[in-house]
């Protein structure tokens, strides 16, 4: 087991033992992961979205200084930072399971593509072992609704049966808030959100879960496909599922329609820190403009469609919604729906229709938000700021399970494609 201390000692001059990396010939590989529905967490599912948005918007990526202080007093302060964090899980995620170690323990893991550590809980869960490495770092990362703090190993991790990444950086937790019922968060964004994160080594980047895969030869691209089907009446009833999945090395084409748009991310910052775009954002078949073109984010760790706080104005008053002050999220009629348009994004030169039926939160799961269930909500929602600031959108969940996209961690580059269930009706 772990030692508790937070100023592990760098261990020099030692080689990590690990297990011979494995070459994959076909492509991609696939991972599946399930929605689950954090029933106490989604009453308050705008809060924690617009909390994060903060948080990722204001995310230093400049090394933390220890200048000024011992990095006892860094830690010391970090701690402090930790018990202060409102302990809120997000409301609506998705789950991979992951092995980790020699022999390997399953963990059950976030995915997340607005972060890039990626690390399990807690520390007495975790027995280094002959393919283990402690580096002497200590990490701490910040989530809009938690934090992390623990110690840096090195170690074999296990994405798919015969698939293992040798030298894998782990966070090992010793405090992790807001964070119920999952084993750690498997990061998938760009590495420099990892810049920072290290002490004392904090201005070192830490390679990614796909970094290391495509560095090691187990893939032959640095792809990452994230694919998902919204849910019918029946899976919308149940608050775990399987209907996503997380491929490595490549595209699936049986996971799309048509051709993969690719687009560069975004130079506009703080977007292009994460798998950022830029989009524009129109309503209904006379394409009255909602949100001119700009730069915004998507994120698998965000639940609702964000925009702007003009934006999401016009869109109000193009629908007639109106608030619903104990749900958090905007409430139409019947009648409002059956006029209800879609919302068209225009990324790069393709534009990608988003249907009244996606612009809806799933009714057999009004009751987790706190609603009723006659009532129709909208799944459309305030990020917070105004156009402008430098992400002026967050394309959530929500939409991400209308499209198959792809992020090109090499190539700094976006995909989007139709599928067959950007048309579906099961809201």
């Amino acid at each position: 087991m772990i030692g508790l201390t937070l100023l592990p000692i760098l261990l020099s001059g030692l080689a990590v033992l690990a297990s011979p990396t494995t070459q994959i010939t076909s492509s991609p590989v696939t991972l599946p992961f399930a929605r689950r529905m954090n029933v106490t967490g989604a009453h308050d599912i705008l809060r924690m979205d617009q909390a994060r948005a903060k948080s990722l918007r204001s995310k230093s990526h400049d090394a933390k200084s220890v200048s000024g202080g011992t990095e006892r007093d860094v830690l010391r302060s970090a701690v402090g930072a930790a018990f202060g964090v409102p302990s809120t899980s997000q409301g609506v995620d998705y789950v991979v399971q992951v092995q980790v170690g020699t022999p390997p323990k399953t963990y059950n893991m976030l995915v997340d593509t607005g972060s890039s550590n990626t690390w399990i809980c807690c520390e007495m869960d975790y027995f280094p072992s002959p393919t283990s490495f402690d580096t002497g770092n200590s990490v701490y990362v910040e989530y809009g609704s938690g934090v992390m703090l623990g110690e840096q190993y090195l170690d074999v991790v296990h994405i798919a049966p015969g698939l293992s990444i040798t030298n894998q950086s782990i966070g090992v937790a010793l405090i992790a808030i807001g964070f119920d019922d999952v084993d750690g968060l498997l990061g998938i964004g760009p590495q420099v959100l990892t810049y920072g994160n290290l002490f004392p080594n904090a201005t070192e980047f830490v390679p990614t879960v796909v970094d290391n895969l495509y560095d090691q030869g187990i893939i032959p691209k640095p792809f990452i496909g994230i694919s998902f089907q919204p849910n019918n009446a029946t899976q919308n009833q149940n608050m775990t599922i399987t209907n996503g999945e997380l491929s490595f090395g490549d595209v699936d084409a049986s996971k799309y329609e048509g051709d993969v748009n690719y687009v560069p991310i975004t130079k506009t910052l703080p977007a292009g820190y994460y798998v950022g775009i830029n989009q524009t954002v129109t309503y209904g078949s006379d394409k009255t403009m909602v949100l001119n073109n700009t730069a915004g984010i998507t994120d698998t760790g965000t639940t609702l469609l964000l925009l702007a706080t003009d934006a999401l104005a016009t869109y109000q008053q193009l629908t007639g919604a109106v608030l619903d002050e104990n749900v958090g999220l905007l409430k139409i009629t019947p009648d409002q729906f059956s006029n209800l348009q879609s919302l068209f994004f225009t990324i790069g030169s393709e534009t990608y229709e988003f249907t009244p039926n996606a612009q809806i939160w799933p009714r057999a799961l009004n009751s987790a938000v706190g609603g009723d269930d006659s009532s129709i909500y909208l799944i459309v929602s305030d990020i917070g700021t105004p156009t402008g600031e430098g992400m002026d959108f967050i394309n959530g969940m929500v939409w991400l399970e209308r499209f198959y996209t792809v992020y090109d961690t090499l190539g700094s580059r976006f995909g989007v494609a139709k599928t067959a269930g950007t048309y579906a009706t099961t809201n």
